[in-house]
């Protein structure tokens, strides 16, 4: 399991660019990465779109520090997350399923519960990528992304093509520390600024 410490990266990161390295040189950071599937049919054997992110986050170089599958019940969505971000090992929460607009489909108000700052953009840019792919049908889609308790957290629709598509055309960049003009991960050691 990795550990970030994220004040001394920070020390050491301005340190080290100051004297031997480029924004352009930086080397990769694997970050922790939890998954959860929200579904009240999926189980871990049949649970396609968390073996998609699973396989991408760890082809990434990351590391996945918890899966887990919970029913669609909002208190218990709430409560799982509340948990995973009082995680200090955990630097980021992924979801997948509930995003939908039908009556069990409760992830983003309870991802907007736990949220301290929305990230509109997030949901934003995977809607207009989806669209190339599923035209309009990229509406019914309520992928939704914040930060709480210094932990990003994203809402991703419950298909395997979906959180493909999040992570590939997304994720993959903004959680690469090397990746520029910014990403997310520089970002890390002053989430919890006041």
């Amino acid at each position: 399991m990795i550990v970030m410490d994220w004040k001394l990266l920070k020390k050491l990161n301005n340190r080290v660019m100051g004297m031997t390295k480029t924004k352009e040189e930086r080397d990769f950071l694997p970050i922790n990465i939890a998954v959860l599937t929200v579904s009240d049919t999926r189980g871990i054997e049949d649970d396609k779109s968390g073996d998609t992110l699973v396989d991408r986050i760890n082809g990434a170089g990351h590391v996945v520090i918890e899966r887990d599958i919970i029913k669609d019940d909002l208190a218990e969505i709430i409560t799982k997350l509340k948990g995973l971000i009082n995680n200090k090992n955990i630097d980021v929460i992924i979801s997948t399923g509930g995003t939908g607009v039908t009556g069990r489909d409760l992830t983003p108000e309870a991802f907007e519960q736990v949220y301290e700052k929305e990230i509109p953009g997030f949901g934003e840019l995977f809607r207009m990528l989806s669209y190339d792919k599923i035209g309009t049908s990229t509406i019914q889609s309520r992928a939704t992304a914040g930060v709480a308790g210094g932990t990003y957290l994203f809402a991703l629709p419950g298909s395997p093509g979906a959180c493909k598509d999040a992570w590939d055309d997304i994720l993959v960049h903004q959680l690469d520390y090397r990746f520029k003009p910014c990403n997310f991960v520089e970002l890390m050691p002053r989430l919890t600024e006041n």
